[in-house]
């Protein structure tokens, strides 16, 4: 049997490309998901390795639809090849059926581990070069005369919370974060 399997990282991304990209497999079943491929865990992928056979074959788009990280895409091929299963990749024009393919998957995704170990180290090097500067992150602090008056109506019981939330700009959880602090 032919099976697809497509995935996506977020719920606002469409699987759309990568169906038309192995529409022409004639795939039997076609396992969509979405949710971000560091996790060996996916329910999809899951259920599609439960259900395949030696002699099927499995058709994805690209390699980094099935793994982001080297170590989690080699277990995978390794896992298909153990149960005798082709695994195409249409993108990078892989058959695992071939020496050749095996060989381009092992590389290619040493290449994806890469380009994704120097995203992370750019981000790295620049959360720490615009500490350096005396920028820090995350949401900006409420000036606590805000709080304050945020807290003063609270106790005040005139208003519900979501009222006093409006009137001025405190977040819920900043206003229950100080409520808690002063009892």
């Amino acid at each position: 049997m032919n099976f697809g399997y497509c995935r996506v990282s977020t719920e606002q991304q469409i699987l759309d490309r990568q169906l038309e990209a192995i529409k022409k497999y004639n795939c039997d079943e076609i396992f969509q998901e979405k949710i971000t491929g560091t996790k060996a865990s996916r329910p999809e992928l899951d259920r599609l390795k439960d259900k395949i056979r030696k002699g099927d074959t499995i058709i994805i788009e690209s390699l980094s639809r099935l793994g982001r990280s080297t170590k989690n895409l080699l277990t995978l091929i390794d896992f298909f090849d153990e149960k005798e299963v082709t695994l195409i990749s249409t993108k990078e024009n892989i058959d695992t059926n071939t020496a050749t393919g095996k060989m381009l998957i092992t590389v290619l995704s040493a290449i994806s581990q890469f380009e994704r170990d120097l995203t992370v180290e750019r981000t790295k090097e620049g959360l720490a070069s615009a500490r350096a500067r005396g920028r820090k992150g995350g949401r900006p602090r409420i000036d606590q005369n805000i709080i304050n008056k945020a807290l003063k109506l609270y106790k005040g019981q005139e208003h519900s919370i979501k009222e006093i939330v409006e009137l001025t700009g405190v977040s819920q959880a900043t206003l229950y974060r100080n409520i808690k602090k002063g009892k």
